[in-house]
């Protein structure tokens, strides 16, 4: 070609097309780029898919999927038919000529320009719009669920007497749908007009009639279909008043309907729905009329209607004849949300009683009797003494208690049941030696062992520190022989690869013992297809090409307890403190799950984060709410995790729920029944602390059945800080086993205080039986406290002022040593409340907390105590010789009986110097001269039960005081 330019020529340079080869890798790289996406997107789905089929619950994983396709392809394409066919429709309206004028002029350059992809663009907005509403239909996938599956609850609401189950599953999906429609109408209308209006059918400024008559009907079927998607939703407001929330004087969390919802507000969706009807039809008839003069006049008034009777005269039925007389106006609605919310809750067998909360001190040798057996005082903190834990039992570096520990019940070595604190010694991967992708995957893979201490004793070496009942490393003690593996755990949260060529550490003791994994658990490597994925889906490309990796090397994760019954039942909210539990020579992971639904009718709603925060919360033990905003709970669900194989498997519990009922048909075969549930781990099995927090939550208000009283808040309670803790947060309540009033024997219970509203003194105490196995177990007791009585607060300020603390406190600081209160224990006795409270020492020689004096507090009385049993003797103002039954664990020195027998007095006298040489020993922490004392105290009584059967005249006292004596003896050393 000659050169244009003018200039000088030169070598032309031709560009062409690239040669085969380049446009050959060109399309290779391309399609390696389209497979490698692909790929990534593949192996999440993938990695899930064998994670589930893994702990063999992969109909949840299916179960799951499918119904997120169904919904996303069917509500997707719903909104893409209804969107494409309407702008398909408005495009076949258009008008044959356009009116010549500026605007229609300017839009022809847009038609000009859109006529050759029209196709393309109708593709690619109707694939967007279906995208969008795919993806929030399959969101919705637990409410369709809900829906399909629902069973009655054989409950009806008080208004409109229809089964709860509407309100819980139907009522839900219906909105959704609704909303949908909404949508669809909104997004048909937008799409249909800006077509319209691109192709002439709607004008704005051209001369002539604004509209043509083919856009005109279009719009306003359309604009009908819209007014009676708004007609069904008046309709369905009628019913949402029952579930609808509202603040009120009578409590925040107002739910159902009120006086004016009844009385205002459901008449006017009433008629407002009847004027929608009306409106829609008007908007239909425009396809005859051709004009939109009578439903615009329509819709006019529809607005004004909604406006004036929707929002005035319900506003005007509040003021003129609510608020003048409104106790007695809202006394029936009350009356109704308080019966709904105590159902909703499992709080309507709530026993209340009223307790003078004084107590008497007339007979006070027999209330000292009657302390013994009012509870096990449990001085051993699981919330205070994790630190002793980990210095006495750790062991390794690379092991980790807990810093709450659990509580629970074994049995000791006389066949005893009795309150022990629990943990579990868990790997901790900050602890290793050499931190490297093989130590932290395949050599650190598991923690080892169960490490138990009696509730109610202390250990002596040193003395304050717990005493042990499960120790050392592999573990032995109270517990028998067990699997001490530990591969899954609260503390667990990092992958590890095991059971192929790469041995484990099992332990250190006298050398390096290696192991090798054996359970069943995990997803196989040894296929390179799952390598790969999980290289992808981890982000560990040497797991692909790895030599530690081979035949049967398999990945565990997702650890956690609460982690793996979250992922099996995506359908259950999770309690936030999993605890473990010796069961049939395993270690098992109990964890507690909640049904829990927002639909039940005039039930308070709560917020599950917000109620069941204490000063123990943290992110380890906060609740894992699927539906964090709720007004029905059910405990329906006890789950377990083995810690060495992960096994998950799911015990229904509460066998009457619809909830549960629901799930189980939605995901069959995936909850166990009750029956299966071994007698082993029922013994184990426990009231929830979240659901108990929840229950308390709303007793501090629906503890009153009275509308006229509930209304007024004169007796309504409050949750009291923890007066341990200097945050302003909740107290937690406490494992206990003690005897509440009208009880025969001790019971395992979980407990808590309330005080009046905006007051520091005792309002109520609550407790309920929290031992599965027992006839009673969730029986809630309330102790209404009529009498003016100290609460927790102010028993924690009289102690923390008494002379006997400060000069404690200031011995401390002279050895570099912190007090640390413990557990503030609430215990009801002969009419009055007994307070109980460990306090440790921290620092020094030793920097953990021992325990080293008792806080003991009935009536007016506050002392500081080195020995819960001379505690217990001081405030009730009883010497501890004249004690008439010790218990095992008090110490005292029983009150010889009258006998005639010389060796057997003299036997007796030396019990009662060795007792006291004891107690001096004890106090100046000579631990020599207290060893020395009880061996003379054990031979005191030695030589007093062989005197015994000498005298046989006096055998039956004699038989008494040498019982005593042992019982003295027990208690020492467990003080």
């Amino acid at each position: 070609m000659p050169d244009r330019g003018g200039g000088p020529t030169g070598p032309r340079i031709r560009v062409g097309r690239p040669s085969r080869r380049v446009r050959t890798l060109l399309m290779t790289l391309g399609v390696l780029a389209v497979l490698a996406m692909a790929f990534v997107m593949f192996a999440g789905f993938w990695t899930d898919w064998l994670w589930y089929r893994s702990v063999k619950y992969s109909s949840v994983f299916t179960t799951t999927l499918w119904t997120k396709i169904g919904l996303f392809f069917v509500f997707g394409l719903l909104m893409a038919t209804a969107v494409g066919v309407n702008i398909w429709l408005a495009h076949r309206l258009r008008p044959p000529l356009s009116a010549m004028s500026m605007e229609q002029q300017n839009l022809d350059r847009y038609r000009m320009g859109v006529a050759p992809y029209k196709k393309w663009i109708l593709l690619g907005i109707t694939a967007l719009v279906g995208l969008i509403a795919g993806a929030s239909a399959a969101g919705q996938w637990r409410t369709w669920l809900l829906w399909v599956n629902g069973v009655p609850f054989n409950q009806k609401d008080p208004q409109f007497h229809l089964d709860i189950a509407f309100y819980a599953f139907d009522l839900p999906w219906y909105r959704f749908l609704l909303g949908f429609g909404f949508a669809a109408a909104i997004l048909s209308v937008i799409a249909a007009a800006l077509t319209h209006y691109l192709y002439g059918g709607l004008r704005i400024t051209s001369p002539g009639a604004r509209a043509t008559a083919a856009a005109t009907g279009h719009l306003s079927v359309l604009l009908g279909l819209f007014v009676a998607l708004k007609a069904v939703a008046y309709w369905l407001d009628r019913y949402g008043l029952a579930v609808k929330s509202s603040d009120f004087k009578a409590t925040d969390n107002w739910t159902g309907l009120r006086y004016v919802d009844a009385n205002a507000y459901l008449p006017a969706k009433t008629i407002l729905f009847c004027i929608a009807v009306i409106c829609a039809l008007l908007f239909f008839a425009t396809l005859w009329r051709r004009t939109w003069q009578l439903p615009v006049i329509g819709f006019g008034l529809m607005v004004l209607s909604a406006i004036l009777i929707g929002g005035l005269y319900p506003a005007i039925v509040q003021k003129f004849q609510v608020q003048p007389n409104e106790q007695a106006k809202e006394a029936p609605y009350v009356k109704k949300n308080i019966k709904a919310t105590r159902e909703a809750y499992g709080i309507d067998d709530a026993k209340v009683t009223d307790y003078s909360g004084k107590g008497g001190t007339e007979n006070a040798e027999q209330i000292r009797k009657d302390a013994d057996s009012a509870a096990s005082y449990r001085l051993i903190d699981p919330n205070v003494v994790s630190p002793a834990f980990q210095q006495l039992q750790q062991e390794r570096k690379y092991y980790q208690f807990p810093s709450t520990l659990d509580v629970d019940r074994y049995t000791d070595a006389d066949g005893k049941e009795q309150d022990t604190v629990i943990g579990l010694r868990e790997l901790n991967l900050n602890g290793i030696p050499k931190s490297n992708w093989i130590n932290d995957h395949f050599t650190y893979t598991h923690g080892y062992g169960a490490v138990a201490a009696r509730g109610t004793a202390t250990g002596s070496d040193p003395p304050g520190s717990p005493d042990f009942s499960e120790s050392g490393l592999p573990t032995t003690g109270d517990l028998g022989k067990y699997e001490q593996r530990i591969y899954y755990g609260e503390k667990t949260e990092q992958y590890s690869i095991v059971g192929g060529p790469q041995k484990e550490l099992d332990y250190e003791e006298n050398g390096e013992k290696t192991t090798s994994y054996k359970g069943k658990s995990g997803v196989n490597l040894a296929n390179p297809i799952n390598r790969a994925a999980y290289a992808v889906a981890f982000g560990e490309p040497q797991m692909f090409y790895s030599g530690a990796i081979g035949e049967g090397s398999r990945i565990l994760y997702n650890r956690t307890p609460k982690e793996r019954v979250e992922a099996v039942a995506p359908w259950l909210t999770i309690d936030g403190d999993a605890y473990p539990a010796i069961v049939d020579g395993k270690i098992q992971w109990i964890v507690d799950a909640y049904t829990t639904t927002n639909g039940y009718p005039y039930a308070s709603r709560t917020t599950l984060g917000d109620t069941t925060a204490d000063s123990l919360t943290d992110n380890q033990r906060a609740v894992v709410a699927q539906q964090n905003r709720v007004n029905y709970i059910r405990n329906s669900v006890k789950a377990t995790v083995d810690a060495y194989d992960g096994s998950v498997k799911l015990y229904q519990w509460d066998t009457k729920d619809p909830v549960l009922k629901t799930w189980m048909k939605a995901f069959p075969d995936t909850v166990k029944p009750k029956a299966d549930i071994s007698e082993s781990l029922m013994e184990h099995l426990r009231y929830p602390q979240d659901l108990f927090k929840v229950q308390r939550e709303l007793l501090t208000r629906y503890h009153v059945t009275d509308p006229a009283q509930f209304y007024s808040g004169s007796d309504a309670w409050q949750v009291p800080d923890d007066p341990t803790n200097k945050d302003s947060s909740a107290v937690p309540p406490y494992y206990l086993s003690l005897k509440m009033p009208g009880q025969n024997a001790q019971q395992f219970s979980l407990t808590t205080t309330f005080t009046p509203n905006g007051r520091p003194n005792l309002g109520a105490f609550m407790a309920v039986d929290a031992d599965a196995a027992s006839k009673d177990y969730g029986t809630i007791r309330l102790l209404r406290v009529t009498s003016t009585v100290r609460g927790p607060q102010q028993v924690q300020s009289e102690l923390n002022s008494n002379a006997d603390v400060a000069e404690f406190v200031r011995n401390l600081r002279g050895t570099d040593s912190d007090i640390e209160y413990g557990n503030l224990l609430t215990v009801p006795l002969n009419g009055g409340f007994l307070y109980i409270e460990p306090v440790y020492a921290r620092g020094g020689t030793s920097n953990y907390p021992l325990l080293r004096k008792v806080g003991v507090a009935y009536g007016d009385q506050t002392v500081f105590k080195d020995t819960l049993a001379e505690g217990l003797n001081t405030v009730f103002g009883v010497d501890g010789e004249e004690t008439t039954e010790p218990p095992p664990k008090d110490g005292e020195t029983p009150k010889p009986p009258a006998t005639g027998d010389t060796d057997l007095a003299k036997a007796i006298a030396d019990a009662e110097d060795a007792y006291k040489a004891g107690e001096e020993a004890l106090k100046k922490g000579d631990w020599d001269a207290y060893g020395k004392a009880q061996e003379d105290l054990q031979d005191a009584i030695q030589r007093a039960s062989e005197a015994e059967q000498k005298a046989s005249s006096a055998s039956g006292a004699n038989s008494d005081a040498d019982k005593e004596a042992s019982g003295q003896q027990d208690g020492d050393q467990g003080s």
